[in-house]
């Protein structure tokens, strides 16, 4: 066999690590000069790192993140509840209005003003993560899960080479970080700075919970689906002890794997209940049911009534 240019081989690599080449004689270097080299980016704080809000908050880990979850499309939504002093912005593409291009609109409008805009998906399906991540997301938050094997691919589509199998290609992504990487740095930095959530909201993903936690940077639980799952659903904002107890499971999961865990909330008292309770990552209300009593309250006030009875909004 006929030497090879050294330097060649270094210009393949580069081309394989975007995408552009699959010779095999140098597809398995390339794999491992890609893996050093995202290696030796998580070991320093890399722009990404800086850049996500919520993952600096987690490794302070001097409090709560705290956040707002958005279901009503427009940039101007994501740019009001990013002023709140937030950490994080939930851009719920399951159950909110938002589509793939509101989507595209709300993620970097959240991200310029320094919050990270995290993404709730659909479904698990891999190219809702890409689609996501693409977008620029700090990170996927992905609902309904049940099995460890549906979370391993999840990691797996959430990942470049050779952690996982995320494609990689585009241009967008970068610009929701500041100071912007490059195309080289996202392709190094993404793996460790972007962070994997799965809700935890099944009887199966609670039975597996466990091992889930072992799998991801984030068990969120999602009460409502959980207490239906569970056979004890939420009444009237009633929990009942069962589905007090398979919160706290999860809770203790993730200590003792060593990760964060969430909680959607429907009101700041009991954002508060789960904060003292020891939960990393809180949802305090969502733009949908904030809007309208704080619309009637000013109304009641303009007409000089009192105040309205204050409902729950969930």
């Amino acid at each position: 066999m006929a030497a090879v240019n050294t330097s060649s081989i270094r210009g393949l690599v580069r081309l394989q690590a975007f995408g552009a080449c699959n010779c095999p004689l140098i597809y398995g270097r390339s794999r491992i000069v890609q893996a050093r080299l995202m290696s030796s980016s998580a070991n320093m704080s890399s722009k990404m790192l800086q850049s996500n809000k919520l993952k600096q908050v987690f490794m302070e880990g001097k409090r709560p993140a705290m956040g707002f979850w958005q279901m009503l499309p427009g940039a101007n939504v994501s740019r009001i509840l990013a002023r709140s002093g937030a950490d994080w912005i939930m851009v719920d593409c399951e159950h909110g209005n938002i589509d793939d291009a509101a989507m595209h609109e709300a993620v970097p409008a959240i991200a310029a003003l320094g919050v990270s805009p995290i993404v709730r998906i659909p479904d698990l399906q891999s190219w809702m993560v890409k689609r996501a991540l693409d977008s620029g997301a700090h990170g996927i938050l992905v609902p309904l899960i049940r099995t460890v094997e549906e979370v391993k691919n999840l990691v797996a589509s959430a990942k470049f080479p050779p952690q996982g199998r995320r494609g990689f290609g585009s241009p967008i992504a970068m610009q929701n970080f500041q100071p912007m990487p490059t195309f080289t740095e996202y392709l190094q930095q993404a793996n460790e700075s972007l962070l994997t959530m799965v809700q935890i909201e099944t009887q199966e993903a609670l039975d597996a919970v466990e091992e889930i936690a072992s799998l991801v940077d984030v068990v969120f639980i999602g009460p409502f689906d959980l207490g239906n799952s569970i056979g004890h659903p939420i009444i009237d904002g009633k929990m009942d002890p069962e589905l007090d107890e398979a919160i706290s499971k999860i809770l203790k999961a993730a200590r003792a794997a060593k990760i964060k865990a969430g909680i959607f909330c429907s009101g700041g008292e009991q954002a508060k209940f789960y904060a003292d309770m020891g939960f990393d990552m809180i949802s305090v209300a969502t733009d949908y049911t904030a809007l309208g009593p704080a619309m009637m309250d000013q109304l009641a006030t303009a007409r000089g009534q009192g105040a309205p009875e204050k409902a729950s909004s969930y």
